[in-house]
């Protein structure tokens, strides 16, 4: 937490930086990533004038400049760009999507049911396997969703200091904060600093969580626009205690007085914890060779430019318990458990980059990936030697392309390894056709072969059933997917995705029946890998509907998975419905919307939660979920400050408690929580 201080310094000390106007951005291509977006329509009044002069003006006609030059200055000018390029703009509208992404990931969590606390897993109600990173990663996916990738992180260009502000209360003692502060130092250099950090106990014993992740980026162009660098550097440490779900289903489910207080409910172990620790520099610049532009108001010039990319990150996972438990086997080889999982990757690469108005943008690449996934010392079992690390390097090649021809809009880009053995190939590519002004296709193709995360391949643990070394049986993943869509401002977005998966790898337990009815089916997780084609279906629609002050959002997802072994268990139907009401309330001082949201998703084999690994895993042995989700809420937007009131699983008063997460993990119970997001501008 030391990063708070250093956070809450800067954020007391912006009112004294002296600010430069910046330079608008590069412009770029519209990608298809912008549609994804909440990019909704901001209206005149969420504008803000910003006064970016002295207070006390010598001369009259400074005062008018003044004047002019703050309503010169609107929210649109305080731009986002992503790793990818990609620019929107800091929107401060009050929206149901607003209050979607009003949570601990700040993303829509749709597909994903959380877990009883903040800052546990969430297990998954739907899969799109045309995203997957093209490099191995360390594992423990279920310990990530709120990881800071490289390609999570922002970079801003604004005229004059911001500061966003997010406030949450939590489950018991605690709460979340997210603080952003962006400036620019210099005419032409702009930076930021950001903090997310939480702590909660949570209505269960032995489940304490608490993050504390720190972000700074940095952007430069040159003047002429020939030279251009950004950067960040992240720090970030993801801890929890882990209590392995209920001992006894029934003091739950038998929803009896004693236990109402779901602090005196048995849990299976009471000394255990897990933490994810990872510090990341990554630095990206390239250079214009060639620059021509016929004159200023050409956007699209001719351009030859040169660029590299390097990424530094090392990451941690530790899994500790100070006494053995039967739960993940018994007679281990060292007591306390001190089990710990490292990875230390450098990432370089270097490209050229032609770019044409008739041409579009064309590039090619080369990559190095060196990578060192390791423990303390090599196992020697009677089924043989474990080694004590994978290390090596990767050298691919690519290429990528985007264009605009008309209505029609392309983007694709291509890898290939040609030293290495954890990668092999992948290809992305996507089109956008506009219809007309409210109607557009969508479709993309991916094709992908890689080698699963590093715990499938290498994993040891001081509990011997949790030690393995796949990397001669295991095959790359194989992954081919199509998607199309239909994106209509009047009929709304549908899309449909088809994926194929060619030795699909996936967690499960080999525990008998006696042991499972012993509570020791996690004692014999293991990876394994699906030598039958796995085929995936997803239909997603989204529209919302508006009568007056009324409006009824609805997003409906349907699933259906063909495989010749039960690998890949999700869900049929997801669907989320919110129905609210919006207005203007005290003379227009205040916007007001409130309503309730339903979310509801068929019952399925939930995956299971292995704390020791931090990995979900198949399990065939009990079916989950078919049970409703009712929140009420009431948001409201004063200026460029929006409050958040929400009753979460209202419908837990007065329903039967049967409702989990994951197998021995029940979901929240009925709680109210509160909390605001507010823009500063200096």
């Amino acid at each position: 937490m030391r990063y708070l201080a250093l956070t809450l310094l800067l954020l007391i000390g912006q009112s004294v930086l002296a600010q430069q106007d910046s330079i608008p951005p590069k412009k770029e291509g519209d990608s298809i990533r912008l549609q994804e977006k909440d990019t909704l329509a901001l209206r005149q009044k969420d504008s803000v004038a910003v006064d970016s002069m002295p207070a006390k003006p010598k001369r009259r006609d400074s005062a008018k400049l003044e004047a002019k030059q703050k309503d010169s200055v609107g929210i649109r000018d305080y731009k986002i760009i992503s790793y990818y390029g990609d620019t929107t703009v800091v929107d401060t509208t009050l929206t149901i999507r607003k209050d979607y992404i009003y949570n601990y990931l700040r993303k829509d969590d749709f597909e994903l049911m959380p877990f009883a606390n903040m800052g546990q897993p969430y297990n998954e109600l739907g899969k799109s396997f045309s995203s997957a990173p093209y490099y191995p990663r360390i594992g423990a996916k279920a310990k990530h969703p709120g990881y800071f990738e490289k390609e999570d992180v922002n970079y801003y260009h604004v005229p004059t200091p911001m500061t966003e502000l997010m406030f949450k209360t939590t489950f018991e003692q605690g709460q979340y904060l997210d603080a952003l502060l962006t400036f620019n130092v210099s005419k032409r250099f702009n930076m930021s600093v950001a903090y997310n950090g939480f702590r909660s106990l949570g209505k269960y014993r032995y489940e304490e969580a608490q993050d504390g992740k720190f972000r700074t980026t940095f952007s430069y162009a040159t003047k002429n626009g020939r030279y251009s660098l950004r950067g960040h550097i992240a720090a970030q440490e993801m801890q929890s205690e882990e209590s392995g779900g209920l001992r006894n289903k029934s003091q739950f489910e038998d929803d009896l007085p004693d236990f109402q207080d779901r602090a005196k409910i048995d849990l299976l172990y009471t000394n255990a914890n897990n933490r994810i620790l990872g510090k990341r520099y990554f630095l990206d610049h390239q250079f214009k060779l060639v620059n021509h532009k016929k004159d200023s108001t050409d956007n699209s010039p001719t351009t030859l430019a040169i660029g590299h990319e390097f990424n530094y990150e090392t990451k941690m996972y530790d899994f500790e318990q100070t006494q053995q438990n039967d739960a993940f086997g018994q007679d281990p080889f060292l007591v306390p458990i001190e089990d710990r999982a490292r990875l230390k990757t450098m990432f370089n690469k270097g490209f050229v980059e032609f770019s044409n108005k008739t041409l579009g943008r064309l590039s090619g690449s080369v990559s190095l990936f060196n990578y060192n996934y390791f423990f303390n010392s090599i196992l020697f079992t009677d089924e043989g030697v474990i080694q004590n690390k994978l290390q090596g390097e990767e050298i691919v090649v690519g290429g990528s392309y985007r264009n605009r021809i008309g209505p029609l809009y392309l983007e694709g880009s291509v890898d290939y390894t040609v030293v290495g053995e954890l990668t092999g190939n992948k290809f992305d590519a996507r089109a956008r056709y506009t219809l007309n002004e409210g109607n557009s296709l969508l479709g993309s193709v991916h094709v992908s072969s890689r080698m699963p995360d590093f715990n499938y391949l290498l994993y040891q643990s001081d509990y011997r059933n949790f030690n393995w070394q796949n990397t001669d049986t295991f095959d790359n993943i194989r992954t081919k997917s199509i998607k199309f869509g239909f994106d209509s401002r009047s009929y709304g977005l549908l899309s449909a995705e088809y994926s194929t998966l060619d030795n699909y790898t996936y967690f499960a337990s080999t525990a008998t029946e006696e042991e499972i009815g012993l509570g020791q089916e996690t004692a014999f997780v293991r990876p394994f890998q699906e030598s039958g084609t796995v085929n995936h279906l997803k239909v997603k629609y989204e529209k919302e509907l508006k009568w007056r002050k009324w409006a009824l959002m609805n997003t409906v997802m349907y699933q259906e998975v063909t495989q010749d072994s039960q690998v890949l268990n999700l869900p049929q139907v997801v669907t989320r419905n919110s129905l609210y009401f919006s207005s203007d309330v005290f003379k227009k001082a205040m916007f007001l919307q409130t309503g309730v949201t339903f979310k509801y998703f068929t019952s399925y084999n939930m995956d299971a939660y292995n704390p020791l690994l931090g990995e979900f895993y198949i399990q065939n042995n009990e079916e989950l979920g078919g049970y409703p989700l009712l929140d009420v809420f009431i948001n409201a937007k004063v200026k460029q400050t929006r409050i958040f009131l929400k009753a979460e699983h209202l419908n837990s008063i007065f329903s039967e408690p049967n409702y989990y997460s994951a197998p021995n993990y029940p979901y929240r119970d009925f709680v109210i929580r509160f909390g605001l997001v507010w823009n500063l501008f200096s």
